[in-house]
């Protein structure tokens, strides 16, 4: 497994924006599929973005669509976090995942797939 490391979590008014990144260490994260989950008080850990491991496809949860911008770049082997108009709904910690992968593969991932994961960066967005 990989180390990942998040950051750039804070407090925001709704309607604001603010950009996590996740740090990966190692030489291969260029071969890892990388994906943000988040977790609410007393709610489950839930599926928010994901992206492939050179970059080139993506998918969000429905509710974060839109809104939201998930990004890599591997020369620094990073992933961040893009996030506008942010509500409360979206308070939660989020964590960044990784997996690795054979062959850029992506679409038939799930998050049980993510094997790899992040202490956490907590988000609060104020009303």
């Amino acid at each position: 497994q990989v180390q990942l490391v998040e950051s750039g979590g804070g407090l925001v008014q709704a309607g604001g924006s603010l950009r996590l990144s996740c740090a990966a260490s190692g030489r291969t994260f260029s071969t890892h599929a990388m994906g943000w989950f988040r977790q609410a008080p007393g709610q489950e850990r839930e599926f928010v973005a994901s992206i492939s491991a050179r970059g080139g496809s993506t998918k969000y949860a429905d509710s974060v669509e839109g809104r939201f911008t998930i990004s890599r770049d591997n020369s620094k082997n990073t992933v961040y976090l893009q996030m506008y108009s942010l509500k409360p709904e979206d308070t939660a910690v989020y964590y960044c995942a990784s997996r690795e992968v054979w062959r850029d593969y992506f679409q038939g991932l799930t998050g049980a797939d993510f094997d790899s994961w992040g202490q956490g960066t907590q988000v609060t967005v104020s009303s």
